[in-house]
Order: C-alpha cells, then sequence, then structure tokens
C-alpha cells in the first residue's frame, strides 16, 4: 500500500532515526553557522528550473556574494535585475534559516498574493527534495506557511500596512519591495521597524521603480557608509548592507543578449529592469526617462507656507492658480505661481486643513506680494477651476471682495445658456483636462517649463494614465500637478498678447486656434 502524499513529501515530526557517521559530518557542514548556508544551498538545494526541469542549485559567483550579504549581516538590501536568482536564492537561505536556527518565525512579505505563493513554492519543493537526515521533520505544511517540529516556522503574507504586526519576527524577506504602493509601503516599514529592533533580520530584494518609494529611501541611506569621523563602514547609516548585482555578471548573458532584449523591453524598460536605473515602473504623463534627471531645489524663502523658488522681477508677468479643495483633512489645495515669458515656478503653496475661504486669502497675499514688485496689476492674472469644489472657492472669493485681489481674475470664454454671461475661472472637462496635461508634458519635456518645486517633481512620478485620461496613482495626489495645468491654461489663453509668449508655447503638433480670452473685470 502506497504511502499517503504528505507523509511522502514531508517528514514527520520529532521521529526517531538512525545516522550514519557520513550523515552526522553532513548534517554538521550544514548546520554550521559560519558556512552552512553555503553548503545546504550548493549541495541539498533544489530548483525547477523553467526549460531544463528539477536542477540542484549551482550558485553563480554573484549569487555566492548575496548569500554571503544575507547570513553575514543583519539587515541586507540587494538591488538586483529580474531573472537573476534573487528570489531563488532567498527561498533556499528561508528553508536553511528556519531548518537549522530552531525558534525561529520567517515572515515572507511580497508586494501580491501570488508573489508570496510562488515564493512558498519554491521552498516547498526544495523542502521535498531534501533528504530526511538533513531536513526537520514538519507538524503543519500548508500553501501559505509551514510549522517545522524545532519550533521554526515559516510564514507568507501581502504586503499591507499591518504585515507582522503583533509578531516575533526572526527573520523578514521583503521580495520585490519597490513594487509594493508607496502608501502601504511607507506604512507597513513603520509598523514592522520595532519588530525587527527585538533583534530580527531583514533581508529585501528588489528590482528599481520609482527614486522616491520606501525601497529607493532605504536603498539611498543603506549607501551613505561614512560614520561621524568621516570613516567608510560595511553598512549604511541605516544600518542596511548595500549589495547590488549587474546583468552582466550572469554568464549567460552578453553583449548579444543585452541587444536583443533592448529590442524586446525598450530603452526604458532594459534601463530599469535590467540595468537597475530608478526609472518609474508606470506610464506616467511625463516620459520617466526624463523624470529621472528632475530633481527640484529648495525654496529661497518662505512667506508662511508659501515656498518662494525665485525672487519675482519687475517687468514679467505672473500667473496665480489655485486649485480648491474643502480644506477638511482630505484632499489638500494648491496654489502655483508662474512667471511669463521665462515659465519659471516661481512659489506654491499646498495644504490640507485650510478651508476655502482662507485658501483665497492665501492667493490674495501672493498677489499682493507680487504687485509690491511689478507695479502692474495688468501683469498679474490669477484665476480658479469653477467646477465641483470651485463653485465654493467663487463664493468666497465673492464674499471676499474681488477688488481686494490684486491683479487681473482671467476665465476662459465659455458662454452660460444662450446670453451674453460668462463664468467665472476655468471649468475642467475630461477634454481640456487632457488638452492641458499635454501641453505640460511637452513644456516639461522640451524644457520650455522649468520645474522648481521637490513636490511637484514627485507628484509628476505618480501622476499616471488612468482610463482616458491621467490621475494621481492610488494612494497620492496630484493637487500641485493639477494648479500647475490651470496655470498652463492660463499661459495659453495669455499667449494671444504676447508674440514672445506665442512662440514659447508652440509645439510642431499644434493646430488648433484658440479663441481669444476674457477677462473678467
Amino acid at each position: 500500500m502506497s504511502k499517503p502524499l504528505e507523509t511522502a513529501l514531508v517528514k514527520k515530526p520529532n521521529a526517531q532515526e538512525s545516522y550514519t557517521e557520513e550523515q552526522i559530518r553532513e548534517v554538521i557542514k550544514c548546520a554550521d553557522p559560519t558556512t552552512g548556508p553555503e553548503y545546504f544551498l550548493t549541495n541539498y538545494f533544489y530548483i525547477q528550473h523553467p526549460t531544463r526541469g528539477r536542477l540542484r542549485y549551482k550558485p553563480y559567483e554573484y549569487q555566492k556574494k548575496l548569500v554571503h550579504t544575507y547570513h553575514n549581516f543583519r539587515y541586507s538590501i540587494s538591488l538586483m535585475p529580474r531573472q537573476t536568482g534573487k528570489s531563488t536564492t532567498a527561498a533556499g537561505y528561508l528553508l536553511w534559516y528556519a531548518m537549522f536556527v530552531p525558534d525561529s518565525t520567517v515572515l515572507v512579505a511580497a508586494h501580491k498574493y501570488t508573489g508570496s505563493q510562488e515564493i512558498m513554492q519554491r521552498i516547498r519543493y526544495a523542502y521535498e527534495s531534501v533528504p530526511d537526515f538533513i531536513r526537520a521533520g514538519v507538524t503543519s505544511y500548508n500553501k501559505g506557511s509551514i510549522d517545522f517540529d524545532n519550533g521554526s516556522r515559516i510564514v507568507s503574507a501581502t504586503t499591507t500596512e499591518n504585515t507582522g504586526r503583533g509578531m516575533s519576527i526572526s527573520l523578514l524577506y521583503c521580495d520585490e519591495f519597490a513594487f509594493v504602493r508607496p502608501t502601504i509601503a511607507s506604512e507597513f516599514w513603520t509598523s514592522i521597524s520595532p519588530t525587527l529592533a527585538t533583534g530580527g533580520k531583514c533581508i529585501i530584494t528588489s528590482t528599481p521603480n520609482s527614486d522616491e518609494d520606501q525601497f529607493a529611501q532605504i536603498w539611498r541611506q543603506a549607501n551613505k557608509r561614512l560614520d561621524e569621523y568621516g570613516n567608510e563602514t560595511d553598512v549604511g547609516i541605516n544600518g542596511f548592507k548595500a549589495y547590488r548585482s549587474s546583468w552582466q555578471e550572469h554568464p549567460d548573458r552578453d553583449d548579444k543578449w543585452a541587444i536583443g532584449m533592448r529590442a524586446q523591453l525598450g530603452e526604458e524598460r532594459f534601463r530599469r529592469e535590467m540595468e537597475c536605473e530608478f526609472i518609474i515602473y508606470d506610464e506616467t504623463l511625463i516620459n520617466p526617462l526624463f523624470l529621472t534627471e528632475m530633481a527640484g531645489i529648495d525654496p529661497v524663502s518662505k512667506q508662511g507656507q508659501v515656498r518662494w523658488y525665485k525672487k519675482p522681477e519687475k517687468g514679467n508677468v505672473y500667473i496665480v492658480a489655485l486649485d480648491p479643495s474643502l480644506g477638511t483633512g482630505g484632499d489638500p489645495s494648491a496654489i502655483q505661481v508662474l512667471e511669463l515669458p521665462s515659465m519659471q515656478q516661481v512659489a506654491e503653496w499646498q495644504h490640507n486643513k485650510t478651508p476655502v475661504q482662507q485658501q483665497v486669502r492665501i492667493l490674495s497675499e501672493i498677489t499682493k506680494e507680487l504687485a509690491g514688485i511689478v507695479n502692474i496689476d495688468t501683469d498679474i492674472y490669477y484665476s480658479v477651476e469653477n467646477n465641483t469644489l470651485g463653485e465654493a472657492a467663487l463664493v468666497a472669493i465673492d464674499e471676499f471682495g474681488e477688488e481686494k485681489i490684486r491683479g487681473v481674475f482671467l476665465s476662459e470664454p465659455k458662454k452660460i445658456g444662450g446670453g451674453a454671461r460668462y463664468r467665472k475661472g476655468f471649468t475642467t472637462t475630461n477634454k481640456s483636462k487632457l488638452t492641458a496635461c499635454s501641453k505640460l508634458k511637452n513644456l516639461i519635456e522640451t524644457r520650455k517649463l522649468h520645474v522648481a518645486s521637490k513636490g511637484l517633481v514627485s507628484e509628476l512620478k505618480t501622476f499616471i494614465a488612468k482610463g482616458s485620461g491621467f490621475a494621481a496613482k492610488e494612494g497620492e495626489t496630484d493637487d500641485l500637478v493639477m494648479s500647475m495645468i490651470l496655470a498652463v491654461r492660463m499661459a495659453t489663453f495669455l499667449r494671444e498678447y504676447d508674440p514672445n509668449l506665442d512662440e514659447k508655447l508652440k509645439d510642431s503638433s499644434e493646430e488648433i486656434i484658440l479663441p481669444m480670452p476674457f477677462i473678467m473685470i
């Protein structure tokens, strides 16, 4: 009678066994706290190759260095190209750790459920291939977890804000951490860090994504390896050991391979996934390769919460654009100040708890500051989005007193009903937003519009294609982007007055004749 499937694949817990002297020597070699991981992976770790089937793991030189990094540093972060065996190597090391470090809890956190299950599948396959005299017995054997008779266990989970909270973790493994949603990654790291502070190990591996996500932040700090005396250390200021490999280290990859892969993936994806450059994965409005060059600068001065990046100068025209919000702690409201004809971002303001009446007062204060320099109110134009929440802003402007706001209230020429009345401000529709997004993209990528704000650069990196338009990535905001889009729409209308501005805003594909602006007085 054949054995049940479970007992055929796993070793029974707490079973008495007889060992030969050779087997005892092998167990001692695998359990060695210094060389054990490499010996175990080289001699007893089996993998499923996608085309060649079951193979014994034979690490390349860079993978041996990777195992050394995993084992000899409490915290490690590895930046590696796609398909270089980082997850497979990690699976083998996690299995060794659980079997030869008693009473340990190993948590596998992946950015997707399928990712965590894939790693657990590799661990289970490897475990089932290990001979009984080497492997530990198991008391529970499931798709998402394995409990060993030595008191250790391996648990897999999708990375969320609360993953690992309340657990006593001995070893945390985060797979493809750069692709966890930024807000979740940040909350997860805040939640898990106190758990690791009690003595646990942490291994993070990923190909890169955005240069501003949690993975990128940990990576940058891990590469700052000078102590307070200026001496170089093995780990970064955050305690992480940084390890990086290149596609050239893989023996099956050469220049011919790279040429073919570039042709398949395109330059952008090849540089991100094979050369490990921090180029954004999502379909952003601005070309990801261009976004990598954008950094922003620190403000030259601050006026309350208004950040000034350039001192206004007499003789220029200034646009002040308000994207309002309810001011209840949800989405922020934002103001952008754009200088014409230089197309330089001069100032910005953003806050999520300022009521709409105060937003109008801040708009007024900015125009007053500009008026004190340019001396001519007709060189200042301001406006607001007038649909949805913008209606509240129009009411607030009316109650505040439009005459108290320096400059000219600029509105788009849109008739109401069949009469000759015009609605103040700018109405945002899907069509007008797409047109303005296209113009913003062209101006930034041709370096005609000079972005100064680090906050705006950050939002542009998460301003992605959604449905038939563009919006903030889930969990992110786009108010600085939307207020800049309004500023670009205002500048586009004003171009009819200024030949220099017309040339600045024109692009080669533009054939549409825009209507004359209507100025509310």
